[in-house]
């Protein structure tokens, strides 16, 4: 029995997707944080979903629950939300994969999916635990609008090099 790579690609892919993300939010801090927009790098959600269509992952939820528990370590400072968001995220993809065959568009309207969702429920959290007063429409035009257009280009540019990289070594 033969032993797939993607058993160790995958964690090691997902923890650099996750430190890249805060590296990019360090390096360019002055064009992703205005004083009228926030950006936020989702290449770690992009790794999770590219799992999910291209990969035979071993215990997805596991890793899901991981990385949530890091970024909330890591970024947030309140361990909860993402511990309880990404695996939610996770099965909601799962649920939309079952219904489509993967292609180009199909998965970049799943991930821009699932990054709105995600965004939208970290605010409302965060609005229900008084750490923002930021009205919705304020939210939508100032960081969600952005966050998915850079994640839009982020897609287009690394979706072949991971596909390409999780259907190989998932054989």
């Amino acid at each position: 029995m033969r032993i797939s790579k993607i058993r160790y690609y995958y964690p090691i892919g997902l923890f650099v997707a996750f430190f890249l993300d805060g590296s990019l939010s360090e390096k360019f801090a002055g064009s992703f944080f205005t004083n009228t927009m926030s950006i936020e790098s989702r290449l770690f959600l992009l790794w999770i979903v590219m799992g999910v269509f291209f990969a035979k992952v071993e215990h997805p939820y596991f890793w899901a629950f991981t990385i949530g528990l890091m970024f909330d370590l890591f970024y947030t400072g309140v361990i909860g939300p993402f511990f309880m968001l990404i695996p939610l995220i996770l099965y909601l993809t799962k649920m939309m994969y079952s219904f489509f065959t993967p292609s180009f568009i199909v998965v970049l309207l799943i991930y821009l999916i699932d990054i709105a969702l995600l965004t939208l429920l970290f605010y409302w959290i965060n609005v229900l635990i008084g750490f923002t007063s930021l009205s919705l429409t304020n939210f939508i035009s100032g960081t969600l609008g952005p966050t998915l257009a850079y994640n839009l280009a982020a897609f287009v540019i690394l979706y072949l090099p991971i596909k390409s990289l999780m259907e190989g070594s998932s054989r």
